[in-house]
């Protein structure tokens, strides 16, 4: 333990005024994250992935049958 208390304020003036500017970053990240709207929608995107796509088929694949792999 540090037993030097102008030693343990002096800390204090270093990491009180970076965790200051640490906040005042995340702030204003997210203030330019909602500024560009990247919160507008946050339903769809969780909705998207749930449909499935129907795959196409194309007139090839209905007539022919299962395809056989050539292998050498």
């Amino acid at each position: 333990m540090i037993r030097d208390k102008s030693l343990q304020m002096s800390v204090v003036y270093v990491v009180l005024p970076l965790a200051l500017l640490i906040a005042a970053v995340a702030v204003g990240a997210f203030a330019w994250a909602a500024k560009r709207g990247q919160f507008d929608d946050l339903e769809t995107p969780a909705h998207r992935m749930l449909h499935d796509d129907d795959p196409v088929e194309s007139s090839d694949s209905k007539s022919a049958g299962p395809r056989e792999s050539k292998q050498p």
